[in-house]
């Protein structure tokens, strides 16, 4: 088991705990402030790099047809331009390489939810992502909202450093990711703190807009619609769209093992 060096009792930080934020929403995001005060919560030696600009949808991709230009903000504090999978290999190959390397890593908080299909884009699970495969306990962070109603930072920021507490003391192996969605409703509200399988989308979500520009040449936005439909209960999906706090254990070995038993045989 990978496991992180858990907080003091009592809910008292330890500054023998080093954190890593990273995030795809951006350095200057509102979610990135509250990931931090959930990490400070934790401890005081929290270190953050970030995409200098907006990364959603970025998946687990790199930059390497162009140079990473990065920029220090303050002490602790850099911006990248590049992807959140760049952020986290700069933070531990350049800016900690002569450092005390992260005993964890937070990724987000991500503005909307990262569930079911949708950790398979998501910027947010690949810096956890990276983590994972560069040895350093990993966590991603979401905040559900429903636009255009305000996101409700608050619930992240409320119920986030209790749920890092609780993982950081079990621990969890070193091939796997932690995925945790917050729900849409205010703090108090929330109803369950569960762990939950991947869910699955009964219907595809992805949809092309076609537009024409001034010169009658058309271009494309491709958008999301949010069709829920049936669920599987005990779902990411589920929990949060039931007010619950999703925690859902992603493993980076993508093999299907009955398949391959399967192939196996067939193919001798």
């Amino acid at each position: 088991m990978a496991k992180a060096s858990a907080p003091k009792k009592g809910g008292r930080r330890s500054d023998k705990l080093r954190i890593l934020v990273s995030n795809d929403d951006g350095i200057n995001a509102p979610g990135l402030k509250v990931a931090e005060k959930i990490a400070r919560a934790l401890t005081s030696d929290v270190w953050v790099v970030a995409p200098e600009t907006e990364q959603s949808g970025a998946s687990h991709s790199l930059t390497l047809h162009e140079p990473l230009r990065m920029r220090k903000i303050s002490s602790r504090r850099y911006a990248v331009r590049g992807t959140p999978t760049d952020c986290v290999i700069m933070a531990l190959n350049q800016i900690l390489r002569d450092e005390k390397l992260p005993d964890l890593l937070i990724s987000g908080v991500n503005r909307g939810t990262n569930i079911g299909e949708d950790v398979t884009y998501s910027g947010t699970v690949a810096a956890a992502m990276e983590g994972t495969l560069l040895g350093i306990p990993s966590v991603a962070l979401s905040q559900s909202y429903t636009s255009p109603h305000p996101v409700k930072w608050g619930t992240a920021e409320h119920h986030g450093p209790l749920v890092m507490r609780k993982l950081l003391k079990e621990g969890w192996p070193e091939n796997v990711l932690i995925n945790v969605n917050f729900p849409d409703v205010i703090d108090s509200a929330v109803t369950e703190l569960t762990v939950t399988v991947q869910g699955q989308r009964d219907a595809a979500n992805i949809f092309i807009d076609e537009r024409i520009d001034a010169r009658s040449v058309p271009y494309y936005w491709i958008g999301f619609r949010r069709h829920r439909g049936v669920v599987d209960p005990k779902s990411d999906m589920a929990v949060v769209w039931g007010g619950g706090i999703s925690v859902t254990p992603l493993h980076i070995d993508l093999t299907h093992r009955r398949t391959r038993q399967a192939l196996e045989k067939a193919l001798k």
